[in-house]
């Protein structure tokens, strides 16, 4: 007989066991490498690939040129098959658009005789040989020189290893002026504005700044420092300079001239308003070793904090070191937080599914706190937010669940970024605001919060005051090319139509579908707010909040279905003369409607199901316009890299269509919506190069995914989780900090599609409805569980998920 005590034992020594299993194995970070086109990053993920911790601010991996330039997408450094450019400490992961970063760079070189330019990386840029090598924490790469790269990370510094060839010569190069270029030119392209690079005596050691502008948000200026250093002193270290022939408007270049050979010096040089470049070339003698290991740390600050983040992030010089510290925090900060078992007979594919997108979502924001060089408020800084408008849907949700102090701390510095700057991000990226791509969607991440109970250090009044800013005062035209109709950096730039017409008039202002239907849901955003905090506004912006319906065509007909969302001027006529809202133009930022059509877009009012599905004929007929939108075939609109692949309406691959799915719940069809949501999973995420199904956006489709295995998905700015399906037989989610929420499924067989809901307890109670509230199991914890079977069962026989804007103008 086995005591009580023994019983205690054994659960806790199991428990153990499963805490300290190393999750880092089920990660492959190549996931979303590559697109629909082999060899080619264009359609995937543009995730970065290398050495990073949670959060991190250092991001360090390889940079890359495309050949190909018509379908060049660099923004996270790595592609498949671009050649190696240099190792750089900054990066993007998951984002669309110009490139961001690549800065503080190395270059292992082994020949510097002409061609060779240091000026030029086309001239010393190198093929790969062999598949590159991706794990937590590790990169490792083989150039055609011979060279092999391996790599790692930590906060705010790296590590690199180079191994050279017996023969040959041994350099590693520092082109301060290295940034990732936006290959096919445009207004987003980044620039070199200057900096200064310092050797030690004895080269062994070599620190200074760089700064940059531009990029994908279009950004100001920014600076970062940098402290690198060689574990062997190299036989000869030099300085250089030379003239920037990288055209730049309002900066001065050599416009128009042919590059110049670099002009060597001795230990220092700077360059500033005349924006030479410069950079230094490291070189170990042929009796030297063969390898060459350094360590670089960055700050925002100064050079004395980069020398300190290397030398005490990185003491070792062994790369194994920092690799074993990476995993360690990666399983304990990240991967814990949802546990599976490993053993057999689970699936290892989803094993590696569900724990390479919990990386994924953890690459950004930033967490730059104590590295704000604009100002010391005490409060967290964060950076990196690539962008509100991705994460807003659901990722936001799942860091308040695993991540809530983290998640408290992005809060607190999107609210003192209005303190300092005058409006919250939509996107922010080198301490800059931009871009707005729909609407003010960090009041959505806020509301989402509030609603669901995070208070902490957060001041909401001040929270609520910087949404009331984003709802009532208009900002400056920045004027853009990508959009001069009105500022694409921060705020709602189609104010001027929202308030006094109640709706985006297509011929004054740009998105109009898309924006009207996100300011909608910004406006139901504050009203949620202010029910505690500003009660005599709520009405206000519960109103505003139904004004999409000012742009709902109610007779107008196409594919059988009759009414939409449609292109209405500022007199009040709809513009229906050849409309199809299938098609959306490019799909840009001049666009009807973003990275979507008004087929999709009319499915986007989470606040006021109710109104919708009666506007779209009842439940009968928007039962069978969710059906249509997944037939394959329907697509009118090529999409290109924001829909490769995808033949249906529905386009998973794209954050506006991310809840449309779940659509069936509002029906009391619930195993409709299990049954969609995982076709889609089944059909566009896989344990392969080209495994999501487009733009990672900041691990936005990572954490869509992550919510289908584990059995349930958030409604935005309610305090509502829809109820799914889970993928594993029993789950362990450690929420609200230290609370365990068990999520089981008796009767799961994924293989024999046996993973429709019969019945649903939660905390042992019979659940009869498919949706529950955050409070229930999120703040404690508790139980969710599934009885499953392969019979689409109605279940569900209680009241649909609520509308709590339900309001009809």
């Amino acid at each position: 007989m086995i005591s009580i005590f023994q019983c205690t034992l054994l659960l806790c020594l199991s428990t153990l066991v499963l805490s300290q299993t190393d999750y880092s194995q089920y990660v492959n970070p190549l996931i979303g490498s590559e697109g629909p086109i082999e060899g080619l990053a264009f359609g995937g993920g543009d995730i970065f690939v290398g050495g990073a911790l949670p959060f991190g601010v250092v991001k360090v991996g390889i940079d890359t040129y495309e050949d190909n330039i018509t379908m060049s997408v660099i923004n996270g450094g790595y592609t498949p098959n671009g050649r190696v450019t240099a190792v750089s400490m900054l990066h993007e992961s998951g984002t669309g658009g110009a490139p961001k970063y690549g800065v503080i760079p190395q270059m292992a070189l082994t020949d510097i005789s002409p061609p060779v330019n240091l000026l030029d990386n086309t001239t010393y840029f190198q093929s790969r040989i062999g598949d590159d090598t991706a794990e937590v924490g590790y990169f490792k790469t083989q150039l055609e020189n011979g060279v092999s790269i391996e790599l790692s990370g930590a906060r705010h510094s790296g590590i690199m290893q180079y191994t050279y060839p017996p023969a040959g010569e041994k350099h590693v190069l520092v082109d301060v002026s290295h940034y990732l270029p936006s290959e096919g030119g445009g207004n987003s392209v980044q620039v070199f504005l200057g900096g200064e690079i310092r050797l030690e005596e004895d080269g062994k050691q070599y620190s200074g700044h760089g700064t940059w502008g531009g990029g994908w948000n279009e950004g100001a200026p920014f600076t970062v420092f940098f402290c690198g250093e060689f574990e062997n002193p190299p036989d000869q270290a030099r300085t250089f300079r030379g003239r920037n022939t990288d055209p730049m408007i309002r900066y001065h270049t050599f416009s128009n001239e042919p590059l110049q050979q670099p002009v060597f010096g001795n230990n220092s040089e700077s360059s500033g308003m005349l924006n030479d470049r410069i950079g230094a070339l490291f070189t170990w003698s042929n009796s030297s070793s063969g390898t060459v290991k350094s360590r670089v740390g960055v700050s925002f600050i100064s050079v004395e904090k980069a020398c300190h983040f290397k030398n005490e992030e990185i003491q070792s010089w062994s790369l194994d070191d920092t690799i074993a510290a990476a995993r360690k925090e990666w399983n304990r900060d990240v991967f814990s937080k949802i546990k599976v078992s490993t053993k057999p007979p689970q699936n290892r594919t989803n094993l590696v599914l569900l724990y390479s997108s919990l990386y994924f979502m953890h690459l950004m924001p930033s967490d730059r706190t104590g590295e704000n060089p604009l100002w010391d408020s005490g409060e967290p800084s964060w950076d990196d937010f690539y962008t509100a408008w991705d994460i807003f849907r659901c990722t936001t949700t799942l860091y308040h669940m695993i991540q809530p102090a983290y998640y408290e701390e992005m809060i607190r510095s999107l609210i003192d970024i209005w303190r300092f700057e005058g409006y919250m991000p939509d996107g922010r990226s080198g301490n800059y605001n931009g871009l707005v791509q729909g609407g003010s969607d960090a009041d959505n991440i806020l509301a989402d919060a509030y609603v669901r109970g995070l208070r902490g250090k957060i001041n909401w009044t001040e929270g609520y005051q910087a949404m009331v800013k984003d709802a009532e005062v208009q900002p400056y035209n920045t004027f853009s090319l990508t959009d001069p109709s009105g500022s694409v950096k921060e705020g709602r730039g189609a104010l001027n139509d929202w308030i006094p017409l109640g709706y985006i008039s297509s011929d004054r202002s740009t998105r109009a579908v898309s924006r009207s239907v996100e300011y909608a849901l910004n406006d139901f955003a504050l009203a949620q707010v202010a029910k505690d905090l500003a009660p005599e506004d709520v009405q206000k912006y519960l109103n505003r909040s139904a004004q999409w319906q000012n742009i709902w065509a109610h007779n107008f007909t196409t594919l059988n279905f009759t009414g939409f969302l449609a292109p209405r001027l500022a007199d009040g006529t709809f513009n229906l003369t050849d409309y199809n809202p299938a098609l959306c133009g490019e799909c840009e930022w001049s666009s009807i409607s973003y990275e979507g059509t008004p087929f999709e877009y009319s499915f986007n009012v989470p606040h006021d199901m109710e109104t919708l599905i009666d506007f779209m004929g009842g439940p009968t007929d928007f039962e069978s316009r969710l059906d249509y939108i997944f037939k394959p075939g329907t697509s009118q609109q090529d999409l290109r890299e924001n829909g490769a692949g995808i033949t249906t309406i529905m386009n998973i691959g794209n954050e506006p269509d991310f809840a449309t799915p779940y659509e069936y719940h509002y029906l009391n069809k619930q195993a409709k919506s299990v049954r969609q949501t995982r076709q889609l999973a089944n059909q566009y995420f896989h344990d392969a190069p080209y495994g999501v199904p487009g733009n990672s956006d900041a691990g936005a489709l990572n954490s869509w995914l992550i919510f289908q295995m584990i059995g349930f998905y958030p409604v935005v700015t309610q305090n509502v989780f829809l109820i799914g399906s889970p993928w594993f037989d029993d789950i362990n989610i450690t929420v609200n900090g230290n609370a365990t929420l068990r999520v089981t499924a008796n009767g799961l067989d994924n293989e024999a599609e046996s993973y429709y809901v019969q019945s649903v307890k939660i905390n042992g109670e019979a659940c009869d409805k498919n949706w529950f509230e955050h409070d229930q199991l999120m703040n404690t914890g508790g139980t969710l569980e599934f009885e499953l079977g392969t019979e689409a069962k109605l279940w569900e026989t209680r009241e649909v998920p609520p509308s709590p804007g339900h309001l009809v103008l």
